[in-house]
């Protein structure tokens, strides 16, 4: 894990694939070819809110396995980056400037970002400031128009309990901590590391979220040119699948994809990451000129969309 500083704060990365901080780890003669082509293909993953970049490490070596430069990130006020307590510094527009700030740092003039959940909404705010960063998307679970409801039912409570029951957290905290995480399997800690954290900067992080703007507006994103591959899934109020697909629907070169479930990724993953890496593989087999192509025809999309999703 390595760190970069942005406006003042430490945020943590961890680089998959041959990146520079692999190469110097393992000497000038560890590299290979692959790590040549992989520090070509840069993708940055984005977690979801209060989690970590552990969340998405098994994809992140998947991905790396196929030929990609990955790098996972925490986003200030999650995981081993800085957690302050302003709530200020927390804002979807904030965190996109966190990872053009990481691409800064590791002198990428261009990345595919994918994010989940708040990191899918922190991509598409990157799309909206700096569309020439991006050499295209992977959208999972967007918080859009129709989720906002599902949010703030789930969420609220626990901005309450961060904000106004600090003690009773910190207590939960302490417990949590206690149990060894060689107990539990991967995904089982990054669930429970979600209370295992101090609980302020988590109240200050849901309050400025809460009063911030969440994404840009369907006018805005009508105008992304941005190459897109959007996931959803049935059946959660939080990541509604109709927000999935108005998004896929208004982006003039974005595609859906469907998930069997909310967690097909995490504990089945071997579809869903065989068909991100293959939209990786058509991102940087074009020539840069021609990201912005003409989405494909009805009967064209509708026949990918087919191909792409399970039937009902």
């Amino acid at each position: 894990m390595a760190f970069f500083e942005f406006e003042g704060q430490r945020l943590a990365y961890t680089e998959y694939g041959g990146g520079p901080a692999a190469l110097r780890a393992n000497g000038a003669r560890g590299r290979t070819a692959r790590s040549a082509g992989a520090a070509a293909r840069p993708l940055i993953l984005l977690h979801g809110l209060l989690l970590s970049q552990e969340m998405h490490r098994p994809l992140a070596e998947d991905l790396a396995a196929r030929g990609n430069r990955v790098i996972t990130l925490d986003l200030l006020g999650h995981g081993h980056s800085d957690r302050p307590r302003d709530m200020w510094r927390y804002s979807m527009p904030i965190f996109s400037e966190q990872v053009v700030g990481l691409m800064d740092h590791l002198g990428l003039e261009q990345a595919v970002v994918m994010g989940t959940s708040l990191g899918a909404n922190a991509a598409l705010e990157i799309a909206a400031r700096r569309p020439e960063r991006l050499r295209g998307m992977v959208i999972e679970m967007p918080v859009l128009d129709n989720g906002l409801l599902g949010s703030a039912l789930a969420f609220t409570p626990l901005l309450v309990s961060l904000t106004f029951g600090e003690p009773a957290m910190k207590l939960l905290a302490r417990v949590t901590r206690a149990v060894p995480r060689r107990l539990l399997p991967h995904f089982g800690n990054v669930a429970l590391d979600v209370v295992r954290q101090e609980p302020g900067p988590g109240g200050a992080l849901l309050q400025g979220l809460f009063f911030g703007r969440i994404a840009p507006p369907r006018s805005e994103r009508a105008t992304f040119q941005t190459p897109t591959l959007v996931l959803g899934h049935q059946r959660d109020p939080v990541h509604p699948f109709s927000d999935a697909g108005m998004l896929s629907k208004e982006m003039p070169n974005a595609h859906l994809l469907e998930a069997n479930s909310l967690v097909e990724l995490r504990t089945q993953p071997d579809r869903l990451t065989g068909e991100i890496a293959a939209f990786l593989d058509e991102l940087w087999a074009k020539p840069r000129a021609l990201r912005t192509q003409k989405r494909p025809t009805a009967k064209r999309a509708t026949a990918r969309k087919r191909t792409r999703s399970p039937t009902a």
